[in-house]
């Protein structure tokens, strides 16, 4: 094995927290490198957000153009290139793939490509990809690990790639199934539900929790599942999945004791931490309960020099919160961190139609922790610009403390609303409570006035309704 290639800084990873955390560092000062196995940019940039969302864009064309009387257009009834679709949400993935690559070259991050391993205090082992080539030896004072999660199955279901799919097959298929049973409806489950059914697929989506989007506001999750079903999607809560039989022409699905047969179904029931083969426990690197690589808030694991970010070391798993962590993690390494990440103004979005967006506590739980709670809606039938655009379904709803005026959390279901959520999410990061969103003069019309008009309503103070 060659000598060492030495740097300040080895990010393995090269998700969202891994190259925006190998690229600060860069900005500092520092010599750093990204060891990743596959593309940059990980699961969310190339198999997970950036891609579902091109596919669920064409969905969503797929359907105005349905919807194209009703504006006075007139056109032929639509039909699908499925292999085009397919065809151009790998384009955009591969588009900021490549992107990733060109930052790293312009901030002189040398992309090691490979598999790391940890073989001693500040020292790595990066076997070649598929083990295609001698193993590399690369040392560094500081190392991150921002190594992700995968699917996980669950048990007698685990996926095969042919019938039994994760989101990366699923989003790979060579025909559109005619059929789809989606397991599991959280965010995954319910976006590819979503995308599914508008081009034809007869999708069933079933759920063991009482509600999809369990972890949502009950308010926000209850209207989604009225939204499906009056769509078609066949939506089936409280459901227990116990086993799942690959047949010639589909896979026969038992729920509840009964069988459900579908030409494909979708495991979506969550994601397990990449922590195996890392070498951390010849470091002493401790695991939690639940398999996430243990961090203080600094970042730091239990092994001197060795920190974590992203999925890896535990939830929220959201893109946005790695690359907060990636920030974060570097500049207090260094002793310049400009502020934390507030974990509890983290945003949640959901891509489905209708978009599902919120920050903060729900009702439920604002209650639970003893506020004075005020609620307060807004239709977005009563929102003049909802209206122009013909996208009228859905409703923000304001979680308030009436004593002190806090903006206490915000659900928004409908138009756009993913591109909304960034108002609640900075008044609470910058404690701007609802009588500052009340005071900040929203452009009309706007869809953004549907959140001033929630957050009045909550002080009994709306005009709208």
């Amino acid at each position: 094995m060659a000598a060492p290639d030495t740097y300040d800084l080895a990010v393995v990873g090269g998700g969202p927290g891994g190259y925006v955390a190998a690229i600060r560092a860069a900005q500092l000062g520092l010599r750093a490198c990204c060891i990743e196995r596959e593309r940059p940019g990980g699961v969310c940039l190339n198999w997970g957000c950036i891609p579902t969302k091109a596919l669920l864009r064409s969905a969503e064309v797929l359907e105005l153009i349905r919807r194209a009387g009703d504006f006075g257009i007139i056109v032929e009834p639509p039909r699908i290139d499925f292999a085009k679709i397919i065809g151009r949400s790998r384009a955009v993935a591969d588009k900021h793939s490549s992107g990733i690559e060109f930052l790293f070259r312009k901030h002189k991050i040398e992309l090691v490509r490979g598999e790391a391993r940890l073989a001693g205090r500040g020292r790595l082992q990066v076997t070649a990809p598929g083990g295609k080539g001698p193993a590399r030896s690369v040392e560094a004072a500081r190392i991150i690990l921002a190594t992700g999660a995968r699917a996980r199955g669950l048990p007698g279901l685990e996926p095969d790639g042919t019938h039994l799919l994760t989101y990366r097959e699923a989003m790979l298929l060579p025909e559109r199934p005619k059929s789809l049973v989606v397991i599991g409806a959280g965010a995954i489950g319910v976006e590819f539900a979503s995308f599914y059914h508008a081009l034809g697929t007869e999708v069933s989506l079933l759920e063991a929790l009482p509600h999809v989007l369990p972890f949502e506001d009950p308010d926000i999750s209850q209207a989604l599942e009225r939204s499906f079903k009056k769509r078609g999607i066949k939506v089936r809560t409280g459901a227990k999945v116990s086993a799942a039989k690959v047949e010639k022409s589909a896979v026969r699905v038992t729920v509840d004791g009964q069988d459900l047969a579908a030409e494909k179904v979708l495991l979506a029931v969550g994601v397990r931490a990449n922590t195996d083969d890392l070498g951390l426990e010849g470091l002493g690197v401790r695991l939690t309960e639940r398999g996430f690589i243990a961090i203080d808030g600094d970042y730091k694991t239990s092994s001197p020099g060795i920190f974590a970010i992203g999925d890896c070391a535990g939830p929220p798993l959201l893109a946005h919160k790695a690359m907060q962590e990636g920030i974060v993690c570097v500049e207090g390494m260094l002793g310049k961190r400009s502020h934390r990440v507030d974990y509890a103004a983290i945003p949640s979005c959901t891509y489905s139609a209708p978009e599902v967006a919120s920050v903060g506590l729900s009702e439920p739980a604002a209650r639970e922790r003893g506020h004075d709670v005020r609620v307060g809606r807004f239709p977005f039938s009563a929102s003049g610009k909802a209206s122009a655009i013909g996208e009228s379904e859905g409703f923000v709803k304001a979680v308030v403390d009436g004593k002190h005026g806090e903006i206490l959390g915000l659900h928004l279901i409908g138009p756009h609303v993913t591109d909304l959520i960034i108002e609640p999410g900075l008044a609470m990061t910058t404690e701007a409570g609802a009588h500052e969103i009340l005071a900040t003069t929203h452009a009309h019309p706007t869809l953004s006035e549907a959140v001033q008009e929630a957050v009045a309503n909550a002080l009994g103070e709306a005009i709208h309704i």
